[in-house]
């Protein structure tokens, strides 16, 4: 069964690809991921933040003034509570390089043109095979119009692009106003992948302390819906390659991204919750499904239940709004 597929330029053995997580902060688990199938890495991420200052410089600045009222202290973060340490990043890239036979993909998640532009330079310079940008932006000033707000993305993109000559994905959010608009703009401002999508983790309220507090929750297979409608929609209209991501836990999840469209479908979520072996045993039921269905490769598969080429394009469409909310019957 020949499972193989092209993501960013680069041949994978696998569509199977681990998605940016804390468990790629491990060296021993990067290695970990490729004995279990992963074909490709993409890296933990290096935050934006973490370029502007070193840890005593960070740490300055969020205590200057607060001792002259102590209970100020408690309204910021530890400064150990940043990974800091771009230099720290550079070299673990090296030595996963060194290490592991699979691309690896640097991830930036960046919010501003900035002093970040370098560090994308010196990422290529340590030897990843690609960057994967991260734009991750909440804007809360009502008085930014949404266009700013899109050429400020394309605008981080194209500084990059300008600085590195490794094949760059954008992990972007599903929230613009038209966001088929937006994924050919970025098309044209030179992304060769992009990332469907990206997941915001919401803000709790803690109802006994009163306060506001991070809140993480791993994606489910219904998180899946979202970035399979847009991939079945875009697929055969860009040049860039479409990764999947969000919510795809089994061989099923996976099988029904690539038949949408997607180059790629990049896992987290199921591999924290059941370690990484079930890399392994989806890519495995995956090469099952397409022997039982008389395929012989994932190529057959790719973007024939895309928009393109579905018999009913307005399956992805509003036309079937009525349709599916007269089949739910209590």
């Amino acid at each position: 069964m020949d499972l193989t597929t092209t993501y960013l330029g680069l041949k994978l053995r696998t569509p199977l690809v681990m998605a940016a997580s804390p468990l790629s902060e491990n060296l021993d688990n990067l290695k970990r991921m490729e004995d279990a199938g992963a074909s490709a890495v993409v890296m933990h991420s290096l935050f934006e933040e973490q370029l502007r200052q070193d840890r005593l410089e960070l740490h300055r600045h969020l205590e200057n003034g607060t001792e002259s009222y102590a209970e100020a202290l408690s309204y910021f973060p530890d400064a150990g509570e940043y990974r800091l340490g771009p230099e720290e990043y550079l070299r673990h890239i090296w030595r996963a390089k060194e290490m592991t036979k699979v691309p690896i993909i640097a991830s930036l998640n960046c919010s501003s043109v900035g002093g970040w532009v370098e560090y994308a330079r010196q990422i290529q310079l340590a030897g990843a095979d690609a960057l994967e940008l991260n734009i991750y932006h909440i804007p809360t000033d009502p008085d930014v119009p949404g266009e700013m707000l899109e050429e400020n993305y394309l605008n981080i993109l194209r500084a990059v692009r300008a600085e590195v000559k490794i094949p760059i994905a954008v992990k972007l959010s599903p929230f613009f106003s038209n966001f088929a608009n937006m994924a050919k703009r970025f098309d044209a401002a030179g992304a060769n992948g992009l990332v469907l999508f990206n997941r915001f983790y919401q803000p709790d309220i803690d109802l006994e302390d009163l306060e506001v507090r991070p809140n993480l929750l791993l994606s489910t297979p219904m998180a899946m819906r979202l970035p399979l409608r847009w991939i079945a929609i875009l697929h055969g209209r860009l040049h860039a390659s479409l990764a999947a991501t969000s919510g795809i836990h089994r061989a099923g999840d996976a099988l029904k991204m690539l038949l949408a469209g997607a180059d790629v479908t990049m896992l987290c979520s199921t591999v924290l919750r059941h370690g990484f072996p079930q890399i392994a045993l989806i890519e495995s039921d995956l090469a099952r499904w397409l022997e039982d269905h008389d395929y012989e490769s994932v190529s057959q598969i790719k973007g024939s239940l895309s928009q393109k080429n579905c018999p009913d394009p307005t399956a992805f469409e509003r036309a079937q709004y009525m349709k599916a909310l007269c089949t739910y019957s209590i």
